[in-house]
């Protein structure tokens, strides 16, 4: 058994962490960590574990386990792992955005390999250090990668994204109260959203002559989880020509999947998939993408890498059902 240690266990990544964890037929959770609720039962925080896990938060860590997920606030690893040492045995997995770029994958000797599956499986097979993609990031990469791939994006690229009510996490803001949110809508970080950057690294790491701009505008939803986007680009080809390319380019993918139909979000709520559908209008491609943020964008990719490192098969615990109705 894969023995697990979870940091930063009482967020909304944690507890998916958790519910995977307790179900994947090859693993042991050995520790979930939080200062804030040490002693308490995990249960009296992720309630819909009441039956399905006796064990208790922890504010100490197990140094020789065999990975380590890091479920923290952005900027917080670096913190984390400077304080704490690990034996050199233990693959690490962030879920924060500290070593998702180029200039940042490098810490204490460790090599974080950016963990996108359909984009650097191989290296991920590799890896014992891995930059899990942020929620945003992996939706709008998984409508590009194709086309970029293909050396086929030559123009400005125009996003609308919007996500969940859990993409905020679990601390409160004005904008995460029940009265704000339910029956609203708003953008936030309009054009300067901090995943762009590991987009346009991605990108740029198939098509190299990319040298267009990304404009993405980032909205809130009044609904709990998913992430919906759609990308429009030109694109010289027909709607077939694209299938084509985002088809063979996914052929291998085992989450990943080209539709012919229209897409909705309950499609993929509570799910490790991403559905991609295409559509061309008056020479402009429209790529529409969508994922459950807090699995396909966070926990279930996580558990994808570490199937990937531990050579297990990559669907291994990730056989969800869609909450459709």
């Amino acid at each position: 058994m894969i023995k697990v240690g979870i940091i930063g266990g009482a967020g909304y990544t944690a507890g998916e962490l958790i519910r995977l964890l307790i179900n994947h037929p090859e693993t042991e959770i050995d520790f979930v960590y939080s200062t804030s609720n040490a002693g308490n039962k995990i249960s009296k925080v992720h309630q819909d574990l009441v039956g399905s896990l006796d064990l208790k938060f922890t504010d100490t860590v197990n140094p020789n386990i065999d990975v380590l997920f890091l479920c923290l606030g952005h900027g917080n690893s670096v913190k984390f792992l400077s304080a704490n040492t690990f034996s050199d045995n233990t693959k690490i997995i962030d879920l924060g955005n500290d070593f998702r770029l180029e200039a940042d994958k490098i810490f204490n000797g460790k090599t974080f390999v950016y963990g996108l599956p359909e984009l650097n499986k191989e290296a991920i097979v590799d890896a014992k250090y891995i930059a899990n993609p942020g929620c945003f990031a992996t939706a709008i990469q998984l409508g590009l990668l194709p086309l970029a791939d293909a050396g086929l994006i030559k123009k400005d690229v125009h996003i609308n994204a919007v996500t969940g009510a859990t993409g905020a996490g679990t601390s409160l803001s004005a904008t995460t109260h029940y009265t704000w949110r339910d029956n609203n809508f708003s953008y936030y970080k309009p054009f300067t959203h901090q995943h762009l950057g590991e987009i346009n690294q991605s990108v740029n790491q198939l098509q190299n002559d990319f040298s267009s701009e990304i404009i993405f505008m980032p909205n809130r939803g009044n609904f709990s989880r998913g992430i919906f986007a759609t990308i429009y680009t030109d694109f010289e080809g027909t709607v077939e020509d694209a299938k084509a390319i985002y088809k063979s380019f996914y052929a291998g993918a085992k989450f990943t999947f080209v539709s012919d139909e229209f897409l909705h979000m309950k499609q993929v709520v509570n799910t490790n998939k991403c559905l991609v559908h295409l559509h061309k209008h008056n020479g402009k491609l429209l790529i529409t993408s969508c994922i459950d943020n807090l699995l396909k964008g966070a926990s279930g990719q996580a558990v994808q890498n570490m199937n990937l490192m531990f050579g297990l098969e990559e669907t291994t615990g990730l056989g969800l059902k869609a909450t459709y109705f």
